[in-house]
């Protein structure tokens, strides 16, 4: 009698609660859909139309790979989940060859090289870095220089060494750099010229107060500006790693916002979006996976509207000279 009193107690508690998410979700969806509308999408022809100040947002599922361009110039922000996860082999399709094909298609000269003036790893997680192996050993793909934190174990979660092997895939990154003698830069500097956008980067050194709160806590954040026009590239900053309370003050106003960890749990979370008041939202993932409490926070805390680049099958944001954002969809 106890246990069956015990189930209807759950039952009355867990049905409501799981009816109130589904409209929920329901609700951030349609007021998402209204504040699309704000913005328009265009047909990129990687012509001089538009200019050449962009950021490539790929399709990479619920991964991340970011190409800057910029006066002809490319350097790639994170590589997408590679083919060979040691976490999950079979879970998730690896994306390194649709990423290489891309940066072949955008970036390649007339012979068919790829020159990339840096690639910068965000954080050791497989979701991130992944496809970095097979793109620094591909013979047409040239880096310059590769940016990546040395891996901290202290920072890191027991099971993210012990099951997700994040520190051998850092450690075949840098493998793979130094057979191609790519210098490896582990002092992130805070500041860079890239073209005509100036990047300020965050969290180069991981506080100390957050050992132990796992790899998210140690991703590097990107502003990325031109003339009076901002995005931040948040790669997976959270308010539960504590990124996002420390960093939110000093990251200020954004046009832009790459939602940080692509929208799941204790990412994007109303103090953060008020301080950084993105006027636009992309998030690396899939529209359904993204949590109902952050597409209520996009809606209701930024009034934003919010693009997925899965169900986008990629977005090109275009900083143009005469101080727009333009917005290109389907670009693979």
């Amino acid at each position: 009698m106890k246990k069956r009193n015990i189930k209807k107690i759950l039952t009355w508690i867990i049905v409501p609660l799981m009816v109130a998410i589904f409209l929920l979700d329901i609700v951030t969806v349609v007021l998402g859909n209204k504040y699309s509308r704000s913005v328009s999408f265009g047909q990129e022809t990687f012509t001089l139309e538009t200019g050449d100040d962009r950021i490539h947002f790929l399709n990479t599922a619920n991964s991340d790979a970011i190409l800057l361009e910029s006066n002809g110039r490319f350097a790639l922000v994170d590589s997408g989940e590679g083919d060979n996860n040691p976490r999950r082999e079979t879970e998730y399709e690896g994306y390194e060859e649709e990423v290489i094909a891309y940066l072949k298609k955008v970036a390649a000269d007339k012979n068919g090289k790829v020159m990339l003036d840096f690639i910068l790893g965000t954080h050791c997680h497989y979701d991130h870095v992944g496809s970095f192996e097979a793109i620094i050993t591909d013979p047409d793909i040239l880096i310059g220089k590769a940016y990546f934190k040395e891996f901290d174990v202290e920072t890191a979660k027991d099971y993210e060494v012990k099951s997700w092997l994040i520190n051998e895939t850092y450690n075949r990154i840098i493998s793979a750099l130094t057979v191609r003698n790519i210098d490896v830069i582990s002092d992130i500097p805070v500041q860079m010229e890239f073209g005509d956008f100036s990047l300020d980067l965050f969290n180069t050194v991981t506080p100390k107060e957050l050992a132990g709160e796992g790899e998210n806590a140690s991703s590097i954040g990107i502003k990325v500006t031109k003339g009076e026009k901002t995005a931040f590239l948040a790669a997976d900053f959270t308010k539960s790693c504590g990124l996002e309370q420390i960093y939110e003050d000093k990251i200020g106003d954004v046009d832009l916002l790459k939602a940080g960890h692509h929208g799941y749990f204790g990412s994007s979370s109303k103090s953060f979006l008020s301080k950084l008041k993105p006027e636009i939202i992309i998030i690396t993932n899939q529209l359904g996976k993204v949590y109902p409490n952050v597409k209520w926070n996009f809606t209701m805390s930024a009034k934003a509207p919010f693009f997925a680049t899965y169900d986008s099958n990629g977005i090109i944001a275009t900083f143009t000279d005469d101080g727009k954002i333009l917005m290109t969809d389907n670009i693979h």
